[in-house]
């Protein structure tokens, strides 16, 4: 049931506020879904407290925000901005609501460990944001680093384009495709970002608005691994958050294929292709068992030193 009013004015237009009431299943875990969303420690573009969450971003209709709050056994959406209506249309999405388990039940009782997590983070969903380019600017800024440089570039970049977000809640939007496309690299230097990933930013700006358009997480994966400088693992870093794709499987990335060997086979070391063989038994759900590992701490042993924290700002 949506409510709809004004709030008053947001650049120049009528801001509505639209609240929206959803149903939770009884074992919905709230921080545990909303989390992927964000940025942890802190992210300008949203919010997450126990209990409570806020995000926004830039829809088809203008830029909105959105709060999520739990009341009891429900969920209560309040959007704010010219595209309210379209991020309270997909307030059930973005809160993981329309996650499908389908067989991932039955398909966990094949591995104990998988059949333990699984009870264990039964309450997980994964979110679906229908933001694709805000996902893929953190997709490529975190491509060959430490999260922590990503981070800190993705903060710094989102605090040089950023603009005030419609609502309460003082957040920045996401950039504007449009202003990173027109942006020359050396820009993004002091944000810690060399030429190759900004060039792969702005090559993804370029085609932002058809990112946006694609009907779902194959169309997007093809487009996006067609653009110079973004491969199947940050395609499946996109899709799974965007579009909330329990299968997409970051194939490329340094640990998880090591963590999937030890976890189901006690290998110490896995590539690619022995990740993707064990997790077959679970496809349509492969990124969920690796959310899984991850969610229960499971890593492989660790042979050698740690990746060094850098700053190509200051290169």
């Amino acid at each position: 049931m949506y409510r709809t009013g004004v709030r008053g004015a947001y650049s120049g237009a009528v801001t509505k506020t639209v609240v929206r009431r959803l149903n939770m299943p009884a074992n919905y875990h709230f921080t545990g879904t909303l989390r992927s969303l964000l940025v942890v420690r802190y992210d300008p573009c949203g919010k997450l407290t126990d209990g409570e969450f806020w995000t926004c971003g830039r829809t088809p209709e203008g830029p909105a925000s959105l709060h999520l709050k739990r009341v009891d056994a429900q969920v209560v959406a309040t959007a704010h901005g010219p595209g309210a209506d379209w991020m309270a249309e997909r307030a059930d999405a973005i809160a993981g609501l329309r996650d499908d388990l389908g067989e991932f039940a039955e398909l966990a009782r094949s591995h104990p460990l998988i059949a333990r997590l699984a009870k264990t983070f039964g309450g997980l969903r994964f979110p679906a944001s229908g933001q694709v380019f805000h996902r893929l600017i953190r997709a490529v800024l975190e491509q060959k680093v430490t999260g922590i440089e990503a981070h800190r570039a993705y903060r710094s970049m989102v605090k040089h384009f950023g603009e005030p977000a419609p609502g309460p809640a003082e957040l920045l939007l996401p950039p504007d495709p449009e202003a990173v496309a027109a942006t020359p690299y050396w820009v993004f230097h002091p944000f810690g970002v060399e030429q190759r990933r900004t060039q792969a930013l702005l090559r993804g700006a370029a085609v932002a608005a058809r990112l946006e358009r694609c009907a779902d997480s194959a169309e997007a994966t093809r487009r996006l691994v067609a653009i110079p400088g973004i491969g199947p693992w940050t395609a499946a870093e996109v899709v799974r958050t965007a579009y909330g794709d329990a299968d997409a499987v970051s194939v490329g990335d340094f640990h998880i294929p090591n963590t999937v060997a030890w976890a189901l086979a006690g290998e110490t070391r896995g590539t690619d292709a022995r990740m993707l063989e064990l997790l077959e038994p679970f496809a349509g759900h492969r990124g969920r068992v690796c959310e899984l590992l991850a969610m229960g701490g499971i890593m492989a042993p660790k042979f050698g030193p740690r990746m060094p924290i850098r700053s190509f700002a200051r290169f």
